[in-house]
């Protein structure tokens, strides 16, 4: 059965980068700890290319931001269902206040997909 990951793609103020850092780390072992595959978290390095639609038109980046691009790899989508149902009820997640995010949940992309190609 193939894989399946969440992907994310968020504007982040630069100077809150290492706010984001700490919480990352600590959904990273949460969802690890349930069960999740892998979990990655990725901040723009090279944003300003000259092909297809960049990272920073894309998420409409301001001034002192930058993008963060990240991705959680399941055993199955059944199997992603069972583990963010966990995640999102661990106590480590469930106090999380969502004003104190670091960055603007609205900005935020995120998708479920269905793996194509595992090279």
């Amino acid at each position: 059965m193939a894989k399946y990951v969440d992907g994310f793609v968020i504007a982040i103020p630069k100077k809150k980068l290492k706010e984001y850092l700490r919480m990352a780390k600590m959904g990273g072992k949460v969802w690890r700890d349930h069960g999740a595959l892998e979990y990655r978290e990725c901040v723009g390095d090279d944003l300003n290319i000259k092909m297809g639609l960049p990272f920073s038109k894309l998420t409409k980046l301001k001034r002192g931001e930058t993008v963060v691009f990240s991705w959680i790899v399941y055993k199955s989508r059944a199997d992603r269902d069972r583990v963010n149902a966990k995640a999102m009820s661990d106590k480590r997640i469930a106090s999380m206040d969502p004003k104190s995010m670091p960055f603007n949940p609205k900005r935020m992309s995120y998708g479920g997909f269905e793996v194509l190609v595992e090279a």
